[in-house]
């Protein structure tokens, strides 16, 4: 990405196909050149979910947040409350691009926000999300099956590029950095 203009990546795609292992894998494999800042997330669920970095809060925690103008983007997703803090955008101000791990839910509001948005939707077969979903633990087979049939449901539609995910999370991250490059 080097020689690139900095600009905000917006990464959406289905739970299970693997966006937070492919943006962990871009933060700690990246070239210092490539100006590249992976956003964290506030996030209403606890500390203790390592499948995420994120910053914990509370519900209520949350609220008042989003009362104190904190977050640049929020939204709302299976049962939770994501945010992304307004400093986590200040590294396009110094010249790096800025990637979110954002929701199909909130991408109109983000593109009207931020009109010059990338976005990469990250996904995969619905036998390999199930698969992630089963092996991550976190919900009940129904609950599994009704996220993939949704998922299903929902149509491509406004993104700028797709990364299929099926393969190791370095793989996906090449094809995220050649979509990045010049």
């Amino acid at each position: 990405m080097t020689g690139s203009a900095a600009r905000l990546i917006y990464v959406v795609g289905p739970s299970g196909a693997g966006k937070d292992t492919v943006l962990r894998w871009l933060a700690t494999h990246q070239r210092p050149e490539a100006r590249l800042h992976v956003a964290r997330r506030t996030v209403t669920r606890p500390a203790g979910d390592a499948s995420e970095l994120h910053e914990p809060v509370t519900p209520a925690e949350f609220a008042q947040l989003l009362r104190a103008g904190a977050f640049a983007l929020h939204w709302a997703a299976n049962g939770l409350r994501y945010g992304i803090r307004c400093e986590e955008l200040l590294a396009l101000d110094n010249g790096s691009s800025v990637i979110v791990n954002g929701s199909r839910a909130a991408l109109y509001e983000t593109r009207r926000r931020y009109p010059e948005v990338f976005v990469v939707q990250i996904t995969a077969d619905m036998g390999v999300l199930r698969q992630r979903l089963l092996m991550r633990g976190r919900e009940r087979p129904e609950v599994i099956e009704s996220r993939l049939s949704r998922t299903a449901r929902l149509p491509i539609v406004n993104v700028d590029a797709v990364i299929r995910n099926e393969g190791t999370p370095e793989q996906a991250a090449v094809q995220f950095i050649a979509l990045l490059s010049p």
